[in-house]
């Protein structure tokens, strides 16, 4: 993926689309523009100090202005961005929070037709500049309904340390007196620091963990459920898709068929 120095473009909205390697990595960074994101294929993970989202194709990320977050892909991927200067002046979310959103069929099949205005794009086209408005203003309204399905990450050197241990291994059993030998601290202590950094439990933190894991697993064509379920830690299928169900509100058969129809 060639670097684009985003703050140094002279139009106030533009897409960029691009090809992304297995081990894609964007580093840590930040832009002074918003940025809408999602993936034409593939799936992204998306981090900020908030959380870290899974972007299969169904679902966009709008990302402040200025807010540092980082993109990573197991496997390839295509990625489309949407990047919009501040002085359209219009705020769809909080000035310091990602929201992650299920994408309308508008959404994609707007940023597919604004990818014929890259970054190179002539600053004063009246037609370009109406219809990043309008992009905008529509991510207003999709970020109001963010999705919940969120991993949490760390404030504290201790709690990182923990989830570190419990991400290494998402088959093996959940091993709290392992994770806080891991963290330094003892297992009372690391339950506290659970609750008061990500407001809920290590056996929580680790379900979510699985079951996110679990839809990047399913958009790979050849991993059959049976053997997703075994990778994140369930002994039968059956287990495996009751948890999905409550989690995504779908069945593992039902979410692959809509977020890779393909």
């Amino acid at each position: 993926m060639d670097r684009v120095d985003v703050d140094a473009v002279a139009a106030r909205g533009f897409v960029l689309t691009a090809e992304l390697a297995d081990g894609f990595d964007s580093g840590a960074h930040h832009h002074a523009r918003h940025q809408l994101l999602y993936a034409e294929s593939g799936v992204l993970w998306l981090e900020g100090a908030a959380g870290q989202w899974l972007l299969p194709p169904e679902r966009a990320a709008w990302i402040p202005g200025s807010l540092e977050h980082r993109v990573r892909c197991r496997r390839p991927a295509r990625l489309c961005t949407v990047y919009l200067d501040r002085a359209l002046e219009l705020e769809p979310a909080p000035a310091s929070a990602i929201a992650v959103f299920a994408v309308p069929p508008v959404c994609r099949e707007l940023a597919r037709y604004g990818a014929r205005w890259g970054p190179e794009r002539d600053a004063d086209d009246p037609v370009a500049e109406r219809y990043f408005a309008a992009l905008a203003a529509l991510c207003r309204e999709w970020a109001r309904e963010p999705l919940p399905w969120r991993l949490p990450v760390a404030r504290s050197r201790e709690l990182a340390r923990a989830m570190a241990h419990l991400l290494q291994d998402l088959a093996a059993p959940l091993d709290v007196p392992g994770a806080a030998r891991a963290a330094g601290v003892s297992p009372r202590t690391l339950a506290r620091r659970f609750a008061e950094e990500t407001g809920g439990s290590a056996r929580q933190f680790l379900q979510r963990a699985r079951m996110m894991r679990a839809m990047e697993l399913l958009d790979v064509p050849a991993r059959r459920v049976g053997e997703i379920a075994r990778a994140v830690g369930f002994d039968s299928q059956s287990a495996f898709t009751t948890a999905f169900r409550a989690f995504a509100g779908e069945s593992p058969g039902a979410y692959r068929r809509r977020a890779s129809p393909l």
